[in-house]
């Protein structure tokens, strides 16, 4: 529980009402209780606002003077509140120490600061870096690294040569390190290329429940520093990540992608192999990127949503498309005199 005035100090703000006031969790606009901090960022709540019983909200200082109960004033009201998200975080804390029923290898190196918990194991040459958390049922494979401070929830899975940075967050079932897809076609059917890179991540990443990260064929696959990977994200054999990009979920990279900096991957996004996307790109939701982006801005592709009989009707004459362009390039086609 924090006070008004003790929020505002820890995080940057100035604040308007009770400075005494007590706050004891987070809630929505319309949801808050009194006893509760919310925020506004986006100006088509504003009519929550008005309503909000909340005990005290975040928001720009323009809508101070609309404000019925005490608030925090941020230029940047989302980025305040996700800042606050962490002092009232409920994740429950962890003990240093090796717990009874985990197996760490006698060949493997573990912090004392740091935390295994059951069902865990730990693989030969592998080293769990300071403070960090391995959750129940994890494995961390053989020559893998953990860093300081990084947390692998229950179920996530190192394969052998993966090196994950500081302060990273890897959630539920995750896999890291897995086979990339190579195979070359013979007489008999498919020869398996194995495949002797690695995977390396940065330091902060995130990387989303039941997420796939391929080792690569050859080279390393690489996330660099910063980068989130939202849940069921598929990235494939030797994709490099640039830093701070952005992949949201159920999107699948192909092997080989090359990803800028400060990108944004929406939801179901699909990105076929060996093409690179420049730094500051933003690619919509279920676009399918088939060449090379080399200009930053926003990318678009597929049809919007109709109503099904309308989408039908377009269907059938999406076909008809190339008949129509051949008949109008000739009656455009200058005639001989």
């Amino acid at each position: 529980m924090f006070t008004l005035e003790e929020l505002a100090r820890r995080l940057g703000c100035e604040f308007r009402g009770e400075a005494t006031r007590q706050l004891a969790g987070l809630g929505t606009l319309s949801g808050a209780g009194s006893n509760q901090l919310s925020f506004l960022s986006n100006r088509k709540y504003l009519r929550q606002l008005d309503e909000t019983g909340a005990g005290a909200v975040i928001l720009h200082p323009e809508h101070a003077p609309s404000c019925p109960v005490d608030c925090l004033l941020s230029e940047t009201p989302y980025l305040t509140f996700a800042r606050a998200t962490a002092l009232f975080d409920t994740a429950p804390q962890v003990a240093a120490g090796v717990h009874a029923h985990a197996t760490v290898s006698p060949d493997a190196e573990v912090h004392t600061s740091a935390s295994v918990a059951a069902g865990a194991v730990i693989d030969a040459g592998a080293v769990v870096g300071e403070g960090a958390v391995i959750g129940a049922r994890c494995y961390v494979g053989h020559d893998s690294y953990v860093g300081p401070r990084s947390r692998l929830y229950p179920g996530v899975v190192l394969y052998h040569d993966v090196r994950i940075g500081a302060d990273c967050i890897v959630h539920a079932n995750a896999v890291i390190g897995a086979d990339g897809f190579g195979f070359a076609p013979s007489d008999h059917g498919w020869e398996k290329l194995h495949q002797t890179g690695g995977v390396r991540i940065g330091d902060r990443v995130e990387i989303g429940a039941c997420t796939t990260i391929d080792r690569g064929a050859i080279e390393h696959t690489v996330l660099e520093d910063g980068v989130i990977v939202d849940n069921q994200v598929q990235i494939a054999h030797n994709c490099r990540i640039g830093k701070n990009t952005a992949i949201a979920g159920c999107t699948g990279l192909a092997g080989s992608t090359i990803i800028g900096r400060n990108c944004t991957l929406a939801g179901a996004v699909g990105v076929v192999g060996h093409l690179e996307i420049c730094d500051n790109v933003h690619v919509t939701a279920m676009t399918l990127v088939t060449r090379s982006i080399t200009q930053p801005g926003s990318y678009s592709s597929g049809t919007p949503m109709l109503e099904s009989r309308q989408w039908r009707r377009n269907a059938v004459r999406f076909g008809h498309l190339d008949a129509i362009q051949k008949r109008l390039a000739a009656l455009e086609k200058p005639t001989q005199s």
